[in-house]
């Protein structure tokens, strides 16, 4: 660690392994005995979990950390906890690199670095009665290396990693202390304001807006112009001078 890094967030616990099966759902299995928020973060996963049940590669170098915590406000609120996660990985990225320009905001929950895909995010929640009761936030981020070309998806944007792209080499618990300190202060500003900061950061940041992309739900794929982020945190695109605002769906450039 340098002079330059950040102290750890106060109130906010930390469990750190050499290996685990998910950090998700070792976070989940902590979420009924919670006094405050605690960060889980694994040297290793065996059973790491992208989008939709995606299998995440998990090598050794590379980080792996879930946020549980109790969130306040309905399920819909909550949900834009990964506009905030986004936010918080953008500023760890820029600040351990000094790199602003290099880094990108994907929709739904991607982070950019030179247009590939450096890092997920992975939101897993549980409740009842219009209450969620634990909120955890599933971060990887491919530090020292990246899956191979052929593992992601046809027409994805290709992985990247930092030291691949950079020439940077950042070791998972500096990146740690970093995110956690970045995510407390984005949380505390969602608390204090609302989504519209983050919603306004968020755009600043955005990758391809302006610009044409296609967004596929299931076996339906819209194409048009991403024009913004609504108050819901949906992707507005614009088509043939018709607007729609679409909640969920993998984007393609």
């Amino acid at each position: 660690m340098s002079a330059d890094d950040p102290t750890w967030p106060e109130g906010v616990a930390r469990h750190a392994f050499e290996t685990l099966g998910s950090t998700n759902a070792h976070a989940t299995s902590l979420a009924p005995g919670l006094t405050g928020p605690a960060w889980v973060i694994a040297g290793q996963q065996t059973e790491g979990r992208g989008r939709r049940g995606r299998p995440w590669q998990s090598p050794a170098g590379n980080f792996y950390g879930s946020l549980v915590f109790r969130p306040a406000g309905p399920p819909d609120q909550v949900a834009l906890y990964s506009f905030v996660a986004a936010l918080a990985l953008h500023e760890a990225c820029t600040g351990l690199t000094g790199l602003p320009q290099a880094f990108a905001l994907k929709w739904p929950n991607d982070v950019l670095l030179n247009g590939g895909k450096l890092a997920g995010i992975l939101l897993e929640s549980a409740g009842q009665g219009g209450r969620v009761s634990h909120l955890v936030i599933g971060i990887g981020v491919n530090l020292i290396g990246a899956p191979p070309l052929e593992a992601v998806e046809p027409g994805a944007v290709p992985p990247v990693s930092l030291l691949g792209e950079t020439g940077l080499r950042v070791t998972p618990e500096r990146f740690g202390l970093h995110l956690a300190a970045a995510f407390a202060r984005w949380q505390a500003l969602f608390v204090a304001q609302g989504f519209a900061p983050i919603r306004s950061a968020w755009l600043d940041r955005a990758a391809r807006l302006g610009e044409v992309i296609r967004a596929r739900t299931g076996a339906t794929e819209r194409r048009g112009i991403f024009e913004t982020i609504d108050e819901t945190g949906a992707l507005v695109l614009s088509s043939d001078g018709r607007r729609e605002a679409i909640p969920a769906a993998d984007v393609f450039f």
